[in-house]
């Protein structure tokens, strides 16, 4: 995560980041149902999903315009990339109803992602979810949809 870019995002929008984590911490999460969860419309929303993780062949690193991602996996486990935007190449470009690009890169810089630990994705980072670590395995996982203005 980079610190001066949330310090930045957080103070132009502070009450919006203080419900995402105190909905994050004040829930059972494990006992949140699929689908789209909204905390303040679509400024603020959380997406519930269950997957199994995939071969790295298979994903695409994705990045967003409009939203920060606070991702949380509930059960299970991953890799997910991370990048600058700069050091990619858009494969798909940006989806402005969706919110989302896709792209390569030639890098590769992963972080484990398990329950305990969330992961910050902003505007200027480009990122690769739902990487097997070892197996192919279900998880489930959290997302937090932050507006940024």
């Amino acid at each position: 995560m980079n610190q001066k870019e949330f310090a930045r995002l957080y103070f132009q929008n502070p009450e919006r980041w203080n419900k995402a984590f105190q909905f994050l911490s004040g829930q059972n999460l494990a006992d949140l149902e699929i689908g789209r969860h909204e905390l303040e419309g679509a400024d603020l929303f959380v997406n519930v999903d269950e997957y199994v993780t995939r071969n790295e062949e298979d994903v695409l690193f994705e990045a967003h315009k409009k939203y920060a991602d606070i991702q949380v996996l509930v059960s299970g486990e991953e890799k997910i990339g991370v990048l600058p935007l700069d050091e990619t190449n858009v494969t798909v470009p940006y989806d402005e109803e969706n919110d989302i690009m896709f792209l390569t890169a030639e890098g590769e810089n992963y972080r484990n992602a398990a329950p305990g630990k969330f992961f910050l994705f902003f505007t200027k980072d480009a990122h690769r979810p739902t990487v097997k670590k070892a197996e192919n395995i279900q998880v489930k996982k959290i997302v937090v949809k932050v507006r940024i203005n």
